[in-house]
């Protein structure tokens, strides 16, 4: 079942389409056009993308890009880089492709053009991380700084982390970078573990400055710096924050001259190339940065420009939904072969499953057929060693994106060819398997055959790229995030906002009290609620 938005002719083609082809198997497909290898692909922005392993033929890619017209997606796109209140449950612009404008451009929202904002933004966050850099900036008792502390949660955290990973070959290694999001106390205590006060710097992430998870680690950072330092002016050296709210920023103790400033326009989920990413422009500089931004740009660009046909986001993201909406798939596994992106898929997830993990249409009306799959993943080859024998021979249909790069950054012998030839392999087997006649010719006993059957037709997409460079990482980061956008129009969800991580947040506020009380509090919850915080309560008395 689908919602009437949805049920467009190329939605109730491709359904049909879905039924006839579900049986054809990559092999096949193979067979009768030799050369689908090389009408498959796409290139933007430094990347490559082969998705010819991929359960399609013709009709299918025309069907999808059908249905993109008919969603309305060439307008919303416009709407979008137009600086249109296209989120409209919050009445906001979805402006993050401003973030990475170049000098010279212009993107107006409510009648400003904000591209001089943004870089006004950046030229300060440039001068900051260039004093860290240089040693010039001091602490409170005149000692240069050497920690570096990010505490944000969410898209104030995730993206930082995991672009200070995959960018770690080129950030200055006599600084220490470390990242807490975690109200577990756990998380603050190790990342300053080992840390001189008068050395730390700590970044404060909060849009507004209240957010509980952020602002808890806050003052505990605070009161670990200030038990070290003794004086309240040394705040003001040791802190800075990334922030909306000047008046917060100031109650804290941080001199407003050091709050760099984002706008309501920005997701959090797609922050990190905003003030957000402060700690990385200190980690990597700012010409790295910069060239990261310029990455980005690159395939905003693209997407913005390129026919439907030849648009990387465009078929990325068609493709996610034809395996999620028509051939029953529930998950997107991502499988980076570089060890600088261990935390993609993790930034993922925030990316794809708190846009697109959404059940109700634009208009309100319930959906009724699957939105958002699950992305998960690991860096390859460790994966191949726990969870591909599931995507090989399991039962589920889980598409892969499979990401590798001609020249590795720490060449080693043999090791950068052994890496990508399993990229290569597994892309080869999961499409095309090992049929019974196959094993049976390498002389398999008739009662083991079975076990060492792969059925194959596992599709898969292949991005490469030259090697992991900061404008390659910002190319590759908008390619997911225009890939959700895609999905979202057609879906016709709301894409940008996030109402389903409130509830949790408000029923903790109410919460806490409770479990702080000191005396027996009258709970008002379920009775399984009610059981479970007498029992803490009482297991952390004894």
């Amino acid at each position: 079942m689908t919602t009437a938005e949805s049920i467009t002719p190329a939605w109730k083609a491709l359904e049909s389409h879905a039924d006839e082809t579900r049986s054809r198997h990559l092999r096949d497909l193979f067979a009768a056009d030799p050369a689908r290898a090389d009408r498959y692909t796409a290139n933007a922005a430094g990347l490559f993308l082969d998705y010819s392993k991929n359960r399609i033929d013709d009709q299918t890619m025309a069907l999808l890009i059908q249905l993109a017209g008919e969603s309305g997606l060439r307008e919303r796109i416009d709407l979008m880089f137009s600086g249109a209140p296209i989120n409209i449950t919050e009445n906001r612009a979805v402006l993050h492709v401003a973030l990475r404008a170049p000098t010279g451009a212009s993107i107006m929202h409510n009648g400003v053009d904000v591209v001089p904002l943004v870089h006004g933004v950046l030229d300060r966050m440039a001068a900051f991380a260039q004093k860290i850099r240089d040693r010039s900036w001091k602490g409170h008792t005149g000692k240069p700084i050497k920690n570096v502390i990010n505490i944000g949660i969410g898209g104030s955290d995730l993206g930082p982390v995991m672009a200070y990973e995959a960018l770690r070959h080129y950030t200055d290694r006599d600084l220490v970078f470390r990242f807490v999001s975690n109200v577990d106390g756990t998380d603050f205590a190790e990342a300053v573990h080992g840390l001189d006060p008068a050395e730390t710097l700590f970044i404060i992430s909060s849009k507004t400055f209240t957010t509980l998870e952020t602002m808890t680690n806050a003052r505990s950072a605070r009161a670990w710096a200030l038990a070290a330092l003794k004086d309240e002016k040394a705040v003001a050296r040791h802190f800075v924050a990334v922030s909306t709210s000047a008046k917060e920023v100031s109650a804290f103790g941080i001199d407003t001259a050091n709050m760099f400033e984002f706008w309501d326009w920005v997701g959090g989920r797609y922050s990190m190339d905003s003030a957000i990413g402060l700690s990385n422009m200190i980690a990597f500089g700012p010409d790295h940065f910069r060239a990261m931004l310029a990455g980005f740009h690159a395939m905003d660009e693209h997407f913005r420009t390129a026919p439907f046909a030849q648009n990387m986001p465009v078929i990325m993201g068609l493709l996610g939904l034809w395996y999620t909406d028509f051939l029953g798939a529930e998950t997107i596994a991502v499988l980076p072969y570089d060890q600088y992106l261990k935390r993609f898929p993790a930034y993922l997830q925030q990316l794809t499953m708190e846009s697109n993990g959404k059940s109700v249409t634009l208009e309100g009306k319930p959906v009724s057929h699957p939105t958002g799959p699950v992305y998960w993943g690991e860096p390859g080859t460790n994966g191949q060693h726990s969870f591909y024998q599931l995507i090989h021979q399991g039962t589920r249909l889980i598409p892969c994106d499979l990401i590798g790069f001609a020249r590795s950054l720490n060449p080693n012998g043999r090791h950068h060819d052994i890496l990508m030839s399993n990229v290569f392999a597994q892309a080869e087997a999961l499409a095309f398997g090992k049929t019974p006649e196959q094993v049976k010719s390498e002389g398999t006993p008739d009662w083991l055959v079975p076990h060492r059957v792969f059925e194959g037709n596992r599709p898969t997409n292949v991005i490469l790229a030259d090697q992991l460079t900061p404008a390659v990482l910002g190319a590759l980061v908008a390619l997911y995030e225009h890939s959700v956008f895609v999905q979202g129009t057609i879906w016709r969800i709301n894409s940008f906002d996030q109402w389903g991580v409130e509830l949790g947040k408000a029923l903790a506020q109410r919460i806490i009290p409770e479990l702080e009380s000191p005396t027996e509090p009258a709970l008002a919850h379920d009775s399984s609620t009610n059981a479970l915080i007498k029992r803490y309560r009482a297991m952390r008395a004894r």
